[in-house]
């Protein structure tokens, strides 16, 4: 089917600028590379009820339609999958089937973006910037990379105190190991994100602040290094092979990663490879989600009179498992606050295992899913009962697991302790 004719001024035009309110209302996505996974966290920020029609995606994207942001529809372009939509991506690698679904779109009359041909879109998707609750759109006709730059500028502006924006300078190549914070695209440092607007090269866990990726300029190579589990995952080994190969490329290189790059992050196996090929590396320390997702949830890690000490751990391998590194029946004699990480699946037989060490069944348990982002969303228990409440409630990764008597704890019921001493703040 022929593209629709473009008017003969409308190239001569300035795009109008208008915020959509999608909540609710009905968007189609075709395709599922990389153009829709940086573009799919800011629809599904906006509430929109999202389709996603491709026979394939990346492991992000898959990720989001498993955890419900998203119907996945695993099939190739078809007439009539624009009906009722207020608004298309179209961002598949096939030229035929961007171009019916792009003249399905103006005839049902709905807006739509073409990421293989701009000019033959009705709709253009801005540079965006957020900071402090403003959202910056900058549009400049189909330059892209000016576009970007303004963003930049005026998003940097606001998060300075001042709307100057700075002096082009040429960038210079490095790596960085960057730890994004928890999820929530505002804990990732400043530091952090200015080296992430640096970068010609972006290698991103699925666990780190994927809303930052939409914020990326055009140019910039996302590569997605997603560890889904139980599912896709790029090795570890990939991970550090493409490090280096972009490294020595002259790149600049950002491994975006969750949480703090060293606290089971594997950022050390990354530093350590990037030594033995003689390519230096900065480390940016992240907000870990041991201490801020319980927070978040409202659940402080220590707490005068409650616990003096909290103590983090990997449950990714089960307590009986010959390759667990953990002293679970040491773990089972403190009284402080145990936070476990990437044990969702493993709880039911960590619980086990501590209570058999002597831990209380009616220990307090919290399981902090998706912490410090709009999907956030606590399931309280105990020792006894956890195993069958993330059955029951569904419990999926990422997870943060609070165990001890600072779960009770909360600013509506937080007791006086007069008689206890006050504990230094770290």
């Amino acid at each position: 089917m022929a593209e629709p004719a473009e008017t003969p001024s409308s190239a001569d035009h300035p795009a109008y600028p208008v915020g959509l309110r999608l909540s609710g209302r009905r968007v189609v996505v075709i395709g599922g590379g990389q153009v829709a996974q940086r573009r799919l966290p800011a629809l599904v920020a906006a509430g929109a009820d999202i389709t996603l029609v491709s026979p394939s995606a990346t492991p992000s994207v898959e990720a989001m339609a498993e955890a419900g942001e998203l119907r996945w529809e695993r099939r190739r372009y078809q007439e009539g999958d624009l009906a009722g939509a207020w608004y298309a991506l179209i961002t598949a690698s096939d030229p035929a089937a961007c171009a019916t679904a792009s003249a399905e779109a103006e005839r049902e009359r709905v807006w739509c973006v073409r990421s293989d041909d701009a000019a033959a879109a009705t709709a253009w998707t801005p540079a965006t910037g957020r900071s402090e609750g403003v959202t910056v759109a900058v549009l400049t006709g189909q330059d892209p990379r000016r576009s970007a730059a303004v963003r930049d500028a005026i998003v940097e502006g606001l998060r300075e105190g001042s709307i100057a924006a700075p002096h082009h300078r040429a960038r210079t190549p490095f790596v960085a190991l960057v730890g994004g914070g928890p999820g929530d695209p505002d804990l990732i440092t400043v530091r952090g994100r200015r080296l992430l607007a640096e970068a010609d090269v972006v290698i991103a866990d699925r666990l780190g602040p994927r809303d930052l990726l939409d914020e990326l300029p055009p140019h910039v190579e996302v590569i997605d290094a997603a560890k889904i589990p139980y599912g896709r995952f790029m090795a570890q080994e990939a991970i550090n092979d493409a490090l280096i190969e972009h490294a020595k490329a002259g790149r600049s290189v950002v491994r975006l990663k969750g949480g703090d790059p060293f606290v089971f992050g594997r950022g050390m196996e990354e530093a350590q490879a990037l030594a033995a090929e003689g390519i230096a590396c900065t480390v940016v320390p992240g907000i870990s989600s041991s201490i801020s997702v319980p927070g978040a949830a409202g659940i402080p890690v220590t707490h005068r009179g409650v616990a003096h000490e909290f103590t983090v751990v990997s449950g990714h391998v089960a307590p009986d498992d010959p390759r667990s590194l953990v002293d679970w029946a040491a773990l089972a004699r403190l009284t402080g606050t145990l936070v476990i990480l990437m044990g969702v699946d493993k709880i039911g037989a960590i619980a086990e295992r501590l209570i058999a060490h002597g831990k209380a069944p009616q220990t307090p348990v919290a399981l902090v899913q998706e912490g410090t982002t709009a999907a956030q969303r606590r399931v309280d228990a105990t020792l006894a009962t956890v195993g069958e409440r993330v059955l029951a409630e569904g419990v999926r990764p990422p997870a943060v697991i609070v165990v001890g008597e600072v779960v009770a704890e909360g600013p509506e019921k937080t007791p006086a302790h007069p008689e206890s001493p006050e504990v230094p703040r770290g």
